[in-house]
């Protein structure tokens, strides 16, 4: 395989308006959590997977045994108004040339299946703790941020100068095929021991449900939530029982000597 590939399954016909919904692993992995939650519950239909010699060179093993490369999927959502196609995956690019090829590829299938707009997701690393986290936007329309404002999506100067990775390059490229795109980052820790964040995760669902309508139960979601938080504060008394320890072991020593 020398370049990206995507395999399709079944070219759905006669969409309604569709809609590209990307969740790729990134920062906090809020984007590949809240699309595959929303694929999860939605029970979506794969259309298409894709395979890329930029994605990292192994295999990966699951439970059985079993191999597979890394790829990434597209999933169909049936809507009302507008159907939608949501991409996860497994990895991005080892290289900036295969940020630019996979964004290409990704956009020339929505383009074959007639999307109208683009959306994608990920996190902004702010260093702490949200429990509501803000979600925050970019446009490559400026009429796209008066409806955006709409659902409490925050922009400049709140948004950071340089959005890297595919989000960031799929707006960009979008731009220049004359499809609407908007990035969505929902605030999140961007510690190296989080490997998602849920809190986050839950955060951007809920503006993806107010603005698309999806009938999504929020309730498992909620426990991981619950969870992490659980995990937090067992974390910050077990930090503050350090901090006083150190504080009372400093004033033993004032009395030395």
């Amino acid at each position: 395989m020398s370049e990206t590939y995507i395999h399709i399954f079944e070219k759905p016909k006669k969409l309604k308006n569709p809609i590209l919904i990307e969740g790729l692993p990134g920062i906090g992995n809020v984007g590949r959590a809240a699309a595959g939650y929303l694929v999860n519950k939605m029970k979506a239909k794969k259309i298409a997977e894709m395979y890329s010699p930029h994605f990292l060179p192994l295999i990966v093993v699951n439970e059985k045994s079993m191999a597979h490369l890394l790829k990434s999927e597209f999933f169909l959502i049936k809507g009302k108004t507008n159907d939608f196609i949501v991409l996860i995956g497994d990895f991005q690019s080892t290289t900036s040339d295969g940020y630019y090829e996979i964004s290409g590829k990704i956009l020339d299938f929505a383009i074959q299946l007639g999307v109208k707009q683009i959306v994608t997701l990920g996190g902004m690393a702010t260093g702490k703790i949200e429990k509501e986290p803000k979600i925050y936007g970019v446009v490559n329309d400026e009429k796209l941020i008066k409806k955006l404002k709409k659902y409490g999506i925050n922009f400049k100067p709140h948004v950071p100068e340089t959005i890297v990775g595919i989000s960031g390059i799929l707006v960009g490229l979008a731009k220049i095929k004359g499809i609407p795109a908007f990035s969505l980052m929902a605030e999140t820790p961007g510690f190296p021991f989080m490997l998602a964040d849920p809190i986050a995760a839950d955060s951007m669902l809920r503006i993806l449900i107010d603005m698309f309508g999806f009938d999504v139960d929020l309730t498992d979601l909620e426990k991981e939530v619950k969870e992490l938080e659980e995990k937090i504060k067992k974390a910050e008394e077990i930090h503050k029982q350090m901090l006083q320890k150190i504080s009372e072991e400093r004033k033993d020593l004032e009395y030395i000597g």
